[in-house]
Formats: C-alpha cells, sequence, structure tokens
C-alpha cells in the first residue's frame, strides 16, 4: 500500500501543471526589411501564433517542454522608455495601461506542443540560420493563444521594486499579495535572471502576477530605484566632522573620481563635465613635465605605479 501511494505521488508531481513566461517586442524593429514587432494588441487579435524565432538553447529546450493547455505569461520586452521628465500621474497611466513599460500585459495557453521552427531556414526571415535545414532541424517552436489580458499591466519595474524590499512584507497598498507572493516575485527567473526569453514560472507565482494583473494599486509607489548616494554622502559628512579621514580614502575617492571622468568620455558631454575635465588635463601635463626632467625616468615611473 506504501508502495502504490508513491507510485501515486510521483506520478502527481511530475504532471503537475507548468507555468511559463514569453517575451515579444510590443515596438517596430526593422530586421531584414521585416518588421519583428508583435505587441498585446496583435496578438489579441491574431488569437494564436507559431513562437518563431526563438535562437537560444534553453529557450529553446524550454519550450520543447512544454504541453498543450499550459499557461504562459506573454510579456513586453524591449520596449522604449519615456523620457526622465514624465510626471508621476503620467506614468502611472503608462504603467497601467501598456505604454512604454516593460512587464506582463496579458495571460495565454501553450496550443500546440514543440515543432521545427521552419523560419530558422527561410533566407529571407529575419531569424534565418544557415546551419539548420529541414532534415535536421535546429530550432522549435510552440503556438501560443491569446487568453486575455491584463486587467492592470505589471511593469517589471514593480516586480524590481518587490524584490528588492529588504523583507517579504508587501507594502501596505499591495497586502493582498502576502508574504507568499512577494517571496515568489523574488524567486522569478523575471528578476533573478532578466535577459532569458522564454522562462518558468512557479505556481506562487503565477498566482502573484494573477493577483497584481486583477486587483493592481501601486499607482503611487515610487518605483524608482533606490539610489545609494545620499547613504554616502552622510559617511562622507561624519568624516568631515571628526576629521577621520585617512590617505587611503583619498586616494579610493580619488580613484573613484577618475573612473567615473573615463565613464563620461563615453557619454554625451554636458556643462559639469567640461568643467571637470580641465583641472585633469593640466595635472597631467605638469606631471609629463616633471618626468621629462628626471634623469632615469623608467625607475621613477615604475615607483609611481608600485605607490
Amino acid at each position: 500500500m506504501n508502495v502504490f501511494r508513491r507510485f501515486v505521488t510521483t506520478v502527481m508531481s511530475t504532471s503537475k501543471t507548468k507555468y511559463w513566461l514569453l517575451k515579444a517586442e510590443p515596438d517596430s524593429r526593422i530586421v531584414k526589411g521585416k518588421d519583428v514587432k508583435f505587441s498585446v494588441d496583435d496578438f489579441e487579435k491574431v488569437k494564436t501564433s507559431p513562437w518563431e524565432g526563438v535562437r537560444n538553447y534553453e529557450a529553446r529546450n524550454l519550450m520543447k517542454e512544454m504541453k498543450e493547455e499550459e499557461q504562459a505569461l506573454f510579456y513586453h520586452s524591449n520596449c522604449k522608455t519615456p523620457g526622465r521628465a514624465v510626471t508621476k500621474t503620467y506614468r502611472a497611466y503608462q504603467l497601467t495601461h501598456n505604454r512604454c513599460s516593460r512587464g506582463i500585459a496579458a495571460f495565454a495557453k501553450v496550443s500546440k506542443e514543440a515543432y521545427p521552427d521552419y523560419t530558422a531556414w527561410d533566407s529571407s526571415h529575419p531569424y534565418f540560420d544557415p546551419k539548420s535545414n529541414k532534415d535536421d532541424p535546429k530550432w522549435f517552436m510552440v503556438d501560443l493563444t491569446f487568453s486575455t489580458r491584463a486587467a492592470n499591466f505589471v511593469p517589471l519595474a514593480l516586480l524590481r521594486f518587490l524584490a528588492d524590499q529588504p523583507s517579504s512584507q508587501p507594502p501596505e497598498d499591495l497586502a493582498y499579495l502576502g508574504e507568499k507572493g512577494v517571496k515568489a516575485i523574488k524567486t522569478m527567473d523575471l528578476v533573478t535572471r532578466g535577459r532569458l526569453s522564454v522562462q518558468r514560472v512557479g505556481e506562487d507565482g503565477w498566482e502573484a502576477i494573477q493577483l497584481l494583473a486583477e486587483k493592481g494599486g501601486w499607482e503611487e509607489l515610487d518605483l524608482k530605484p533606490k539610489k545609494k548616494g545620499p547613504a554616502k554622502g552622510k559617511a562622507k559628512e561624519k568624516d568631515a566632522e571628526d576629521g577621520s579621514k585617512t590617505k587611503p580614502e583619498k586616494k579610493k575617492n580619488k580613484r573613484k573620481r577618475k573612473d567615473e571622468e573615463d565613464e563620461d568620455e563615453h557619454e554625451l558631454s554636458n556643462p559639469s563635465d567640461e568643467e571637470e575635465k580641465p583641472p585633469a588635463s593640466r595635472k597631467r601635463r605638469e606631471e609629463e613635465k616633471g618626468l621629462q626632467e628626471i634623469s632615469n625616468p623608467p625607475t621613477r615611473r615604475s615607483m609611481r605605479n608600485r605607490k
């Protein structure tokens, strides 16, 4: 009897329903003269679509695991983000109405299990792969059928905000999630791995996303990542008060400023960058002048490096 129970338990655990997340690009992007855009509006219009173009082995293998009727989250990726000058009210509107935000836009289900992705051997297709062919297919795809839109678009920013919380206690506005829901979001591949276009979703994570999509309520939350600058500023103020700043810390700060200047060189210049660069240039000129006056340059340069 015990053996039979273990057998039944094993069968039930292996046949447990799986949940998935698949990403698509909601904004136009032309590849080989074709637009690879596929938004939630497009998905709702066509109802069922082959999920072609996946060219990552792990994502392909995950699709090969999918079974008919298993449920999936439809995710907007690579979305153009708005400029910085966006009001809080308008930003809340964007996050709620699928405008210019990465996140979960709809629910779907697997309607056909994995079969060869014929676009891989179509030379005119944006994701053509010359190493794949009909006789030896390398890539596979599934068919996904649209179920329903998320009543509240669930932005990635919200999920990251919840994942970054120091505890599993949800914010007051999202108390309906409970600690179980926050814990599930913290472990989702979407926030721990990010870029993979096909992902597993745990049952608890699925339920948490369903609750968020149904109930909403995060419009008043500040979803911007918290900056660590203020804490460092307070530490500097404390050092200034007790005079405890040491020389190694100064060198570290100089090195940090130099790294920041190097990073600025790869970006568009702004007035503050232009003001900071001339002193650094004068310092380099003075160092070069000093080196020219040294009788044994190689020795002194190596000493400078060791310091």
